[in-house]
């Protein structure tokens, strides 16, 4: 069937008109007027007056063909039929691949990146749906683009288009909002061509409709490879661009408790930090917090520079063990998804730290367990306990948050690997030497060269002998370190009274190398260490040269030496590895003891309002509250939506056996919050763990990339970049044969056979010989 790209300059055939209008006015000009001599001429041309008439019929009907093929030329006829293969034309699979990361939410008086994306879509199904023909459509979301075909889900896929498509599509599209993931186009383009496969028997058009922001196609590398594919392929690529300008927007960045002990009853020391994405300084910046739901004091930031990051400090209380939920969100800007954080913090009603007393009968650990929990209505949340150097044999040592080493002789090589493990791990170990230390064996077993615990050598013990024209204080310490900054200024004078009478030196010649991590953090008057520290894979080790108790010096009774040790507590437990965020779009899993638990696991997604009253914006359910099915009435082929567990309801599933037990693995997550995993125990009871989500807070970086910068970043690569508020389909993306070319030839023949039958139409006196 037939179809035009212009339809209304089919009006133009009525020129056809004219030359049957010329032809008889030309009749009407013509009298008859006897004449004997003609008489005699037209009873000759009676003999060949069919031929002469059928000729001029032809060239009445070219000259009319010629013009109806300028018009038909113009209007650009195209043909809609299986057949029409043979014309060069087939089906036409519109392949939409939509970019609804949470950037997309982006928002400028009434509308957004995301709405104009939305209009976009509708406006290709609209138009392809009015064409009539072999049509179909895949629509595929960035957040729906799994890792491989299996896991992706589009909205539509190579759904044929007919009269209902386009109310089919609004519906669809009407019930999308932006995710809250942080996904770029790779994984669109990847899922894509693993969904679709090869376009043998199909003209591809692919609409990658995004914001197209700098942080995606700054260093495309697989991407453009991607897209250079589809080139090869003869796909036609269009890129639609949803945004005009890059907006300013703050983002919090991260919601964290900073080193310190962390159990009940004690402040939790926490750390908040905003960044400012946008080109311009912003000011006066309130960051609002919330304790188990409960509003507290806000944190205010006086200034925050362009493209960079300020951190504020506060502390919360807690008064009872369990998880906690600490939440900062910010007032309302251009992205309001990255305008909220959480932070879950899991308190035990007390730290639990080991002291190995290495010499029965003496003071050390009595000294070092009283400055670290002094009790009475002095609450650090500290648990020392005291065992002696064989308990490190066969004793797990990764439910101590720190491990100290008090004037301990020698270890057994179990004990040894297990510390070694443990501070490798993120473990801290504190070190305080006395008269029972032997430096060979801490040389040969601890030191080792550098590549041991402890970040020295040894020497032998030595006396701080009194200088009688030297009247400075005995330490001197690093103010900027975090154990000894809190003497800095005119805090320091407790330590100005701190004597000491006997350390063990380290050898004359010797000097952090350059390329280790051994740092001395405290001297004393004679410039020999009192503290020397350095990294031990993920752990942190710490000796100080002299005793924990007041018998080599007196700071067992100073003042001073209770901060200091809650601070060394501090700085040593928050050498542990920080667990890494969990985001928005990973998958929810959880491993079961399964001698402890039960294999049915329900999982319950957060749901309600969303800290500061709604600021963070985003109480409306993402994409994945949609539901799961069909679009209505749009065949076996069209998917949308995805599994159920959001907005408080309840998912349940049964966990998997294997080798490291049961793991209970649900779909990603897909908004950010508290997920509540409720388990069932061995004796029927329930237990509850909560994780937190996150959204991933560089997608707030709405910096875009223009035109000619996207170019250089795709060399080779042919495609049309378009703005969102001007895309419209064009002929060459309607589906059936153009015809256009055909008729170019029809119209050059009809020319040619004109010429010649007006020609041989015409009387042509033969040429006389010698006539001038």
């Amino acid at each position: 069937m037939p179809t035009f790209v212009n339809p209304a300059l089919l009006w133009g055939l009525l020129i056809l008109a004219v030359p049957v209008l010329i032809h008889l006015i030309n009749l009407l000009r013509h009298r008859r007027v006897p004449w004997a001599a003609m008489e005699f001429l037209l009873a000759s041309q009676r003999k060949n007056s069919t031929w002469i008439r059928l000729k001029e019929l032809l060239l009445l009907l070219t000259r009319m063909a010629a013009i109806a093929a300028i018009v038909l030329l113009l209007a650009q006829p195209r043909w809609q039929h299986r057949l029409s293969s043979l014309f060069g034309g087939q089906r036409t699979h519109h392949i939409v691949l939509l970019d609804d990361s949470f950037s997309m939410a982006d928002r400028w008086a009434d509308t957004s990146a995301f709405d104009q994306a939305i209009r976009v879509v509708q406006r290709i199904g609209e138009q392809a749906s009015g064409e009539p023909g072999a049509q179909s459509f895949t629509l595929l979301r960035f957040s729906q683009a799994g890792a491989g075909a299996s896991d992706s889900r589009p909205d539509f896929l190579k759904a044929s288009i007919d009269t209902r498509f386009g109310s089919q599509l609004k519906e669809a599209l009407g019930r999308m909002r932006p995710s809250q993931m942080a996904v770029g186009p790779g994984e669109a383009v990847k899922a894509f061509e693993q969904l679709v496969g090869p376009a043998d028997d199909e003209d591809r058009v692919v609409y990658l409709v995004s914001d197209f922001r700098a942080a995606d196609w700054d260093q495309p590398g697989e991407l453009a490879k991607a897209l250079a594919r589809l080139d090869q392929s003869r796909a036609a690529l269009r890129l639609i661009d949803c945004v005009d300008m890059a907006r300013p927007n703050l983002a919090i960045t991260d919601l964290a408790p900073q080193p310190g002990t962390q159990a009940a009853g004690v402040p939790l020391a926490m750390a908040v930090t905003v960044k400012n994405f946008g080109s311009d300084a912003v000011r006066g910046v309130s960051v609002l917090l919330e304790e188990d739901g409960r509003p507290r004091g806000a944190v205010e930031i006086d200034h925050v520079a362009p493209g960079e990051s300020e951190t504020r400090r506060f502390a919360v209380f807690f008064s009872t063990a369990g998880d906690h939920v600490v939440a900062a969100s910010l007032e309302s800007d251009a992205v309001e998804i990255d305008n909220a954080r959480y932070c879950l913090v899991d308190l035990p009603p007390a730290v639990p730290v080991l002291l190995v007393d290495g010499a029965a009968g003496t003071p050390h650990a009595r000294f070092l367990a009283a400055a670290l929990a002094p009790g009475g209505a002095v609450n650090t949340g500290i648990n020392p306990r005291i065992e002696p150097p064989a308990y490190l044999n066969n004793n797990p040592l990764d439910k101590f948050q720190a491990v100290y080493l008090l004037d301990v002789p020698r270890l057994d090589q179990p004990a040894i690997d297990a510390l070694e493990e443990y501070v490798r791990a993120g473990g801290g170990l504190g070190v305080f030497l006395g008269d029972n230390v032997r430096a060979p064996f801490y040389n040969q077993k601890l030191y080792r060269g550098g590549q041991g615990l402890l970040p020295m050598p040894l020497a032998s013990k030595i006396q701080l002998l009194v200088d009688r024209l030297e009247t400075g204080p005995d330490l001197e310490v690093a103010v900027r370190h975090p154990v000894f900054k809190i003497f800095a200024g005119e805090r320091n004078s407790f330590l100005a009274a701190v004597s000491v009478d006997w350390y063990i030196a380290t050898p004359k010649d010797w000097q952090p190398e350059t390329d280790s991590t051994a740092e001395v953090v405290a001297r004393l008057r004679n410039g020999a260490p009192l503290a020397v520290e350095h990294q031990f894979g993920a752990g942190r080790v710490m000796v100080f040269t002299t005793t924990a108790a007041p018998l080599w010096n007196n700071w067992g009774r100073n003042p001073s030496f209770v901060v200091a040790v809650l601070e060394m507590q501090s700085h040593l437990a928050g050498s542990a590895a920080r667990e890494a965020p969990r985001l928005v779009g990973s998958p929810i899993q959880v491993q079961l003891d399964p001698a402890r638990y039960r294999p049915q696991v329900r999982l319950v997604a957060p749901s309600g309002p969303e800290p500061g009253s709604g600021a963070a914006g985003g109480g409306e359910p993402g994409p994945a509250a949609e539901g799961t099915g069909q679009v209505p009435g749009a065949g076996a082929d069209v998917v949308a939506g995805a599994p159920p567990a959001v907005d408080g309801v309840p998912l349940v599933i049964d966990a998997a056996q294997g080798p490291e037990g049961l793991t209970a693995s649900f779909p990603r997550a897909q908004r950010r919050g508290v997920y509540e995993l409720v388990l069932t125990t061995a004796e029927n009871k329930p237990e509850v763990r909560r994780l937190v989500f996150n959204v991933e807070a560089a997608e707030g970086d709405l910096a875009i990339i223009g035109g000619d910068e996207l170019a250089s970043r795709l060399p080779g690569v042919r495609y049309e970049f378009r703005q969102a508020a001007d895309f419209h389909l064009s002929p060459r993306e309607l589906a059936g044969a153009n015809l256009g070319h055909w008729v170019l030839y029809l119209l050059v023949a009809l020319l040619l056979g004109e010429q010649a039958l007006a020609y041989s139409a015409s009387y042509h006196p033969p040429a006389r010989e010698g006539a001038p």
